[in-house]
């Protein structure tokens, strides 16, 4: 089964990939705003959560 799809995949142009692209944005549209905020959300909170902890590294070698 999966070696029929193999060579379909090499066929891919510019048009069949903005098909696509057109049908996921139909299908998904509405979710993908949300999905970004909580993206852009957890990109925030993980620089905050290693600035913290490259802190408290400083902290800790200027007290030694």
């Amino acid at each position: 089964m999966l070696l029929g799809i193999i060579p379909f995949v090499g066929g891919l142009g510019l048009p069949e990939l903005m098909i696509f692209a057109v049908i996921v944005l139909v299908v998904f549209g509405n979710r993908i705003p949300g999905t970004m905020r909580s993206l852009g959300q957890s990109i925030v909170e993980f620089k905050k959560g290693t600035s913290d902890a490259e802190d408290s590294n400083e902290d800790v070698a200027k007290d030694s």
